[in-house]
C-alpha cells in the first residue's frame, strides 16, 4: 500500500550494552586466494586475536572484522576460501571475547557476510554500498539490496545492516544529495545504520555532513566511518550516535600495524567524556536501530 510505514525498532543497547557504541575493528592479514596470502592461516588467526584482545582491553563495545590486507578486492563475490577463512576466525575471536562481532567482506560481498554472521551468530554486518551505484579501483560496484534483505529473510537472520552511505574509496555515480542518499538508503535500502566515511582510510568525514546524515536518517544510528581519533571524537560525537574506528588505534597510527591498546585506551576515554557531556545537557539521545518494512 502506498504510504504504509511499519516501523520496528530494536534499542542498541541490548547488542552493545551501551545506547553510543564504539566499535574497534580486527583488519584480518591476506587470506586464502588473496594476492599476498601467505600460506598460513594460523598467523592469520593469531594476529586477529591479538588485536581483538587489545581492543576488548582497551574498552570498545564491539568488534568488526574485516579482510583489509586482501587487497587488490574483488568487487562481488569472494572466493570460497575466504569465506571459510573468515568464518573459522569469527568463531574463533567470539569464544576469545565477549563483545558483540561484526563482520564486512571487502569489497562489497553482503551476501556472503551474512552467511557467515549468521551461522556463527555475530551481530550485525557492514556493507560499503548497498544502494546506488559507486565508481571504485575494483570498478563500477552497483547495490543489491533487494538480493541481500530476501536473503536475510530466506535466512531467517537477525543480524543487523549497518551501511556506508557514499562509501570512502569511490565516488558516486552522478551527484546524489547527501540527505537523498542517507534516506534512500534506509527507506529503499532498509539498513538498519548507516556509516559516513570520509573520503579514504584515515580521513574522517565533516562535522556538517554528519549533522545533514542525522538529521535525514531520523531515529536510524548514524557512525563515523573513518578518520576518528582521540583529538577528533569528541566534535565528531557531536552529531554521530557511534562511531567505527582502526586506523587511529594501530600502533604509531600506522595502518600496517597492529593495534596498539594504550591508543584504544586514550580513544576510549576521550569518547566516553564526549558522551557523558552531551548526555548530561540532553543533546545525545539514545542510539536504536530502526527498520522499516
Amino acid at each position: 500500500m502506498p504510504g504504509l510505514r511499519i516501523e520496528t525498532s530494536v534499542d542498541l543497547k541490548h547488542i552493545f550494552n551501551t545506547p553510543n557504541p564504539i566499535i574497534g575493528v580486527v583488519h584480518l592479514l591476506p587470506l586464502p586466494t588473496s594476492a599476498r596470502w601467505q600460506g598460513d592461516l594460523r598467523s592469520v588467526v593469531a594476529r586477529a586475536e591479538q588485536e581483538a584482545t587489545a581492543l576488548a582491553s582497551g574498552g570498545v563495545d564491539g568488534l568488526v572484522v574485516e579482510n583489509f590486507f586482501d587487497a587488490p578486492f574483488t568487487k562481488e563475490q569472494v572466493d570460497p576460501a575466504i569465506v571459510s577463512a573468515m568464518s573459522l576466525i569469527v568463531q574463533r575471536l567470539m569464544q576469545i571475547v565477549a563483545l558483540p562481532v561484526g563482520i564486512n567482506v571487502l569489497r562489497n560481498d553482503a551476501c556472503s557476510a551474512l552467511a557467515i554472521a549468521t551461522c556463527v551468530e555475530a551481530a550485525f554486518i557492514r556493507v560499503n554500498v548497498l544502494t546506488g551505484v559507486m565508481a571504485t579501483d575494483q570498478g563500477l560496484i552497483e547495490g543489491q539490496a533487494h538480493q541481500l534483505m530476501r536473503y536475510r529473510r530466506e535466512l531467517g537472520s537477525s543480524v543487523k545492516i549497518l551501511a556506508d552511505v557514499l562509501v570512502k574509496h569511490a565516488r558516486p555515480l552522478g551527484s546524489p544529495n547527501l540527505t537523498t542518499a542517507v534516506q534512500e538508503t534506509i527507506e529503499r535500502g532498509l539498513a538498519d545504520g548507516v556509516i559516513l566515511s570520509g573520503w579514504a582510510t584515515g580521513s574522517p568525514p565533516s562535522l556538517e555532513d554528519l549533522e545533514l546524515a542525522k538529521a535525514a536518517a531520523g531515529n536510524t544510528p548514524v557512525f563515523i566511518g573513518s578518520g576518528a581519533n582521540w583529538e577528533n571524537i569528541s566534535k565528531l560525537l557531536q552529531a554521530a550516535d557511534g562511531v567505527i574506528v582502526s586506523s587511529s588505534l594501530k600502533r604509531h597510527g600506522k595502518i600496517a600495524q597492529p593495534i596498539d591498546p594504550i591508543r584504544v585506551a586514550q580513544f576510549v576515554e576521550a569518547a566516553h567524556r564526549s558522551i557523558a557531556l552531551k548526555q548530561e545537557t540532553g543533546l545525545m539521545s539514545p542510539l536504536r536501530i530502526t527498520s522499516e518494512r
